[in-house]
C-alpha cells in the first residue's frame, strides 16, 4: 500500500503546487489559501521532498509562532538531506544566521552552500565566492577559492538563463 499512498501524495502535491502558482485557476481567496496550505502540510508530513522544502520555507519565513518556525526549519533540513537544491541553500542560510532550533554554525553553512553550489545553485556559489573574497563565514581570504566559486556561479547562472529562454 505504500506505493498507492506515495502516488496519492504526489498527486496532492501537484494540486497544491498548481493552486500555489496559478492565479487564474482559482481566485486567491482565504479558503483557497487554506486548502493549499493543508495540502502542502499533508504532503510534507508524508515526507514528500518538494513539499518539505516549500511548506518548510513558508513556515520558517512566514509563521509568527516559534513552534511553526522550528517545524519549518526541520522540514527544510529534511528536504535538504533528501537532495532538494533550494532546501540545501536555505539550510546554509539558516546555519549562517542561526535560529532557535539551529544555532549559527559557520562550518555547517559553508558545507551546505558548497553542496548547493556544486549541485547547481548559483546563489550558493556566489555566496561562497563573496565569503572567500571578504573572509566571512570563518573562512580565510583566498582569491583562488573566490575565483573558483565565482566561475562556478557564472556557469550556473548562464545555464539557468539559457534554460529559461
Amino acid at each position: 500500500m505504500p506505493q498507492a499512498s506515495s502516488l496519492f501524495t504526489r498527486l496532492e502535491y501537484r494540486v497544491a503546487d498548481r493552486l500555489f502558482h496559478t492565479r487564474w485557476l482559482l481566485p486567491r481567496s482565504p479558503r483557497t489559501q487554506r486548502l493549499t496550505l493543508r495540502l502542502f502540510k499533508r504532503c510534507a508530513e508524508a515526507g514528500h521532498p518538494d513539499a518539505l522544502s516549500v511548506y518548510g520555507h513558508m513556515l520558517f519565513h512566514r509563521s509568527s509562532s516559534p513552534q511553526d518556525k522550528a517545524r519549518g526549519a526541520r522540514y527544510v533540513v529534511e528536504a535538504a538531506h533528501a537532495g532538494d537544491l533550494k532546501a540545501q541553500y536555505q539550510v546554509a542560510k539558516i546555519y549562517e544566521h542561526g535560529c532557535a532550533q539551529y544555532p549559527r554554525r559557520d562550518e555547517y553553512a559553508v558545507t551546505w552552500y558548497a553542496r548547493a553550489a556544486e549541485a547547481g545553485h548559483y546563489l550558493a556559489a556566489e555566496r561562497l565566492a563573496r565569503a572567500y573574497r571578504q573572509g566571512e563565514l570563518g573562512l580565510a581570504v583566498d582569491a583562488e577559492q573566490a575565483a573558483y566559486w565565482q566561475d562556478l556561479a557564472d556557469q550556473r547562472a548562464k545555464l539557468q538563463t539559457s534554460a529559461t529562454v
